[in-house]
């Protein structure tokens, strides 16, 4: 059944109500609405538990997408118990662990402004994320870390703006990734947009974000790795760069 995909309007929603409206042999758990992320695009999926009304709780291993986007599973960890169709549960998401993420996967966003090259792969992680680009040139990692801070430091708000599926399809070239599309197939398609009028970046993406960039904290590039003859990898972590 398909499911409303409570984060995709707030990202900042934690906590939320969902009714099941199945539970399969594995276990996975599907709810009518839910403020859990599915592993999509990169970014990890959430993970939290779902509370029942006796206060006991279904711990989550991690949340993935169905057969397609419209289908959202909630995975317990082993040994959870079971809960009934048409049970109502309080959904928490570990937000200390999804804000990490949003302010991760915004990072990956400022580092694809400063590097303005095709992107082959990326992963968003807690603590460190990678963004590979289709590129062949040398590049210091000092001044790429200080282009990125100057764009989180100058405080640009971050929010969406929707296009249809077709809109997308008629404009390609606002497409960075090389080899992974954007989620279509759901009618409309999310724009990540940095800066007022989108004046620093506009990018499809359905992942989760923060609202502004110096939310993003303290980042720097810790490695460029060469990834075959056209291919770097950058690796981004929190904190300022070792000595």
């Amino acid at each position: 059944m398909p499911v409303t995909p409570l984060f995709r309007d707030d990202f900042y929603l934690s906590t939320a109500e969902g009714v099941v409206t199945a539970v399969h042999d594995d276990g996975s758990i599907e709810l009518d609405q839910t403020c859990f992320y599915a592993t999509s695009g990169g970014q990890p999926g959430d993970t939290g538990f779902l509370e029942r009304a006796d206060g006991s709780r279904i711990e989550l291993g991690v949340t993935v997408n169905g057969a397609d986007k419209s289908i959202i599973l909630h995975k317990p960890l082993d040994g959870q118990p079971r809960p009934e169709i048409g049970e109502k549960l309080v959904l928490h998401v570990d937000w200390a662990r999804r804000y990490k993420l949003m302010r991760m996967h915004t990072a990956c966003h400022i580092l694809s402004v400063v590097c303005q090259y095709p992107i082959t792969g990326a992963a968003v992680g807690e603590d460190e994320s990678r963004v590979d680009f289709d590129m062949s040139e040398t590049i210091d990692k000092d001044d790429v870390t200080a282009k990125m801070m100057e764009i989180v430091a100058a405080n640009h708000p971050i929010y969406l703006q929707w296009i249809t599926d077709e809109e997308l399809a008629a404009n390609p070239g606002i497409v960075k990734s090389k080899n992974v599309r954007p989620p279509i197939g759901l009618g409309r398609v999310s724009l990540v947009c940095i800066g007022e009028n989108a004046a620093i970046d506009s990018q499809p993406c359905g992942g989760t974000h923060v609202s502004e960039t110096q939310e993003v904290g303290e980042i720097h590039i810790a490695k460029i790795e060469k990834k075959g003859k056209e291919n770097r990898r950058f690796r981004i972590k929190f904190g300022k760069p070792e000595a």
